[in-house]
């Protein structure tokens, strides 16, 4: 069965076919390729223009004077460390605990069938059509005052790690991967006397590190980027995240040294991307495919 393309196999196979055809590919992926890392570029570069030359009109497309004061004036006065630490610690636990309950919960829908397994499911799954917006204050008053124990969660991390656990999206998504993992395995590992706890850890979580990739790239970033949740539970300055404090402290800081600051909170979420663009990848293509 031959495939129809937009470009016949016979006019590639000329010499003039096979350069207009690289010429017009070649175009099509400088352009996207600019469209998206010029953003990028304009806001490193915007940080080592001096505040007058940022205010220009037209603006200037390189800096005349290249200066690096922008990005050690952000360190030092808007206290970049302590804030990406606070962060890095948020967003940690809040990935450990959606690992471990999430997918705990997903095994458990998915090969180990409780019963009103599907009810349950239904109820997590009709989560997602409620706003963000209007579980804020639910939320707040829980962490405000932990039901039984009756003790405020305010200014810990732990009114990030907990809230961060009931995801169901992600829960979704492992239960999806967990369903195609052929049940002759399990049966095996059954047989071989694996109680459930040892077939998930030693059969499913190896199985699953494409889709454990994407768990944690979502959850990662869900934190890393989240304003209005930090900004209600830390009223503490110096336990703030590094999305609240580049706000809260950017009041009477140069524009250069903000751009500055707000290169420097990017970088941990792109590098962790690169090193995790395969696992992305694979969790995605193996989504659309029953194993």
């Amino acid at each position: 069965m031959s495939t129809r393309t937009l470009v016949s196999p016979a006019a590639l196979a000329r010499p003039r076919g096979r350069a207009v055809y690289w010429t017009v590919f070649t175009g099509v992926v400088a352009l996207f390729t600019l469209a998206f890392l010029f953003p990028v570029y304009w806001m490193a570069t915007g940080a080592m223009k001096s505040p007058d030359e940022v205010a220009e009109t037209p603006p200037t497309l390189v800096p005349r004077h290249w200066n690096l004061g922008g990005y050690t004036d952000a360190w030092d006065l808007m206290q970049l460390p302590q804030h990406l630490w606070n962060t890095v610690v948020q967003a940690t636990g809040a990935w450990l605990f959606q690992l471990v309950f999430c997918t705990a919960a997903a095994y458990a829908l998915s090969k180990l069938r409780p019963a009103f397994g599907k009810v349950i499911l239904g109820g997590i799954l009709a989560t997602l059509m409620v706003p963000v917006q209007a579980l804020v204050v639910p939320k707040y008053l829980t962490v405000a005052d932990l039901p039984l124990l009756h003790t405020s969660l305010l200014n810990d991390p732990l009114a990030i790690w907990l809230p961060a656990v009931a995801n169901a999206f992600n829960l979704y998504l492992l239960k999806r991967f967990f369903d195609q993992i052929p049940r002759d395995v399990l049966e095996a590992a059954e047989i071989d006397g694996a109680g459930p706890l040892r077939t998930l850890w030693s059969i499913v979580l190896p199985m699953s590190r494409p889709v454990l990739g994407v768990v944690s790239i979502f959850a990662l970033v869900a934190v890393w980027q989240d304003f209005l949740w930090p900004l209600m539970v830390f009223s503490d300055t110096d336990k703030q995240p590094i999305s609240v404090a580049l706000v809260q402290l950017s009041q009477n800081i140069q524009l250069t040294v903000l751009v500055a600051a707000m290169v420097i909170a990017s970088i941990p979420m792109v590098a962790l991307f690169l090193v995790f663009q395969r696992h992305i990848i694979a969790g995605i293509s193996a989504g659309s495919t029953k194993g």
